[in-house]
């Protein structure tokens, strides 16, 4: 069996390893001019299921490594003024593993062949049921699966669930990364709550790695290159409905919105890397009915885009790559057809994708009353 998979994401990545340690052929495509056209370094934190579905799709070798990467962590979820006094509480605490998202692509890069510059144009099925992936600047890809793991503006999506389309909840928000320096040690309270003011909401979170990923990696599996960084604050603000930052880089935007605020917060910003930081926004991707079966399917965000206020985004798609590794191994020893497979993998994934952006949109007006949720 050979697998082709359009995006190199988390999910797209985890499926790849998984499907190669089952000895089954997996290319990756994606379409960035190269694998770090994009800064992608923010923490994430998995719940028991997301980082369960991480450690099955890698090697059994490399889990010391990732282990040695991850940080375990509870919150509070308080709820603050700009001057740091507990004003609320936003709910029962989190729990779980936290992972820095661009050193856990680089684990997840280890071995892969990926290729790069290759935006789809679309695809096609063949005479004899498998399907060829075209793009615009390399030569067609033919596989007996095709995987959509390419995010909320999918283009495999786009031909094979035209319906299924984001949805904007006009929410923005400015997000950025500041080294965690001795000064910053007295917003520990901080750090996974939501701090409120002026229109806006700012939530911190701190990434502290047990061993330097870099360090750990040449101690721990030479053979794996990991990113040089050490511990940081991960920092987001929310911005008013259908918020932009003008004329302002990302960081001033942020200051310009923060006067009067306790300044260890101010300071926070004004010492992050402006590269690191940017303008997003919120977009969903609620499932709709099941496309025709047929061997392409979607994973992650190109299905099942939610809210990041629900902390399930990352966590889903590691979910999805588990599951879709084990039917595609039943059906690559010969307990299934392929086509039941991927029934079994869409079926379950229908179901639980739905329920996360559900849920993570429930959760988003305590974070952002105005979004549009309709």
């Amino acid at each position: 069996m050979r697998v082709s998979v359009v995006g190199a994401g988390l999910g797209g990545l985890a499926l790849a390893q998984g499907l190669r340690g089952a000895g089954i052929e997996a290319d990756v495509f994606e379409r960035d001019p190269e694998i770090a056209a994009r800064f992608q370094g923010y923490r994430l934190v998995l719940d028991p299921t997301g980082f369960q579905a991480v450690r099955d799709c890698l090697p059994t070798g490399w889990h010391p490594l990732l282990d040695e990467i991850v940080m375990h962590a509870s919150a509070e979820q308080l709820i603050l003024d700009p001057q740091l006094n507990e004003i609320g509480r936003l709910g029962a605490g989190r729990t779980g593993v936290v992972v820095d998202r661009q050193v856990l692509r680089h684990l997840l890069l280890t071995d892969l062949t990926v290729h790069t510059d290759a935006a789809l144009t679309g695809y096609g099925v063949l005479a004899d049921d498998k399907v060829q992936a075209r793009f615009a600047r390399r030569a067609p890809a033919t596989a007996d699966l095709l995987v959509g793991a390419d995010g909320v503006t999918s283009a495999v999506r786009g031909v094979l669930s035209p319906q299924t389309t984001p949805t904007d909840t006009g929410v923005r928000f400015v997000i950025g990364r500041t080294p965690l320096a001795d000064e910053f040690v007295n917003l520990s309270k901080a750090y996974g709550s939501k701090i409120t003011g002026d229109g806006v909401s700012l939530l911190l979170g701190a990434m502290r790695f047990r061993t330097p990923p870099k360090q750990a990696a040449e101690q721990l599996a030479p053979y794996v290159t990991l990113p040089d960084i050490g511990d940081y604050v991960r920092w987001a603000m929310i911005l008013p409905p259908d918020g932009s930052l003008g004329d302002l880089t990302a960081q001033d935007a942020v200051l310009s919105r923060m006067e009067g605020w306790h300044p260890q917060l101010r300071a926070l910003i004004e010492q992050t890397d402006p590269n690191n930081s940017t303008l997003l926004s919120i977009r969903v991707v609620k499932p709709a009915e099941r496309w025709a079966s047929g061997p392409v399917t979607l994973l992650g965000d190109a299905i099942h885009a939610t809210s990041p206020t629900g902390g399930n985004g990352a966590n889903t798609a590691l979910r999805d790559a588990d599951l879709l590794r084990r039917c595609l191994i039943e059906a690559n020893e010969g307990r299934q057809d392929l086509l039941g497979a991927l029934d079994d993998y869409e079926r379950q994934m229908f179901e639980y994708g739905t329920e996360a952006v559900r849920s993570s949109l429930e959760k988003l007006p305590a974070f952002a009353p105005e979004a549009k949720l309709s």
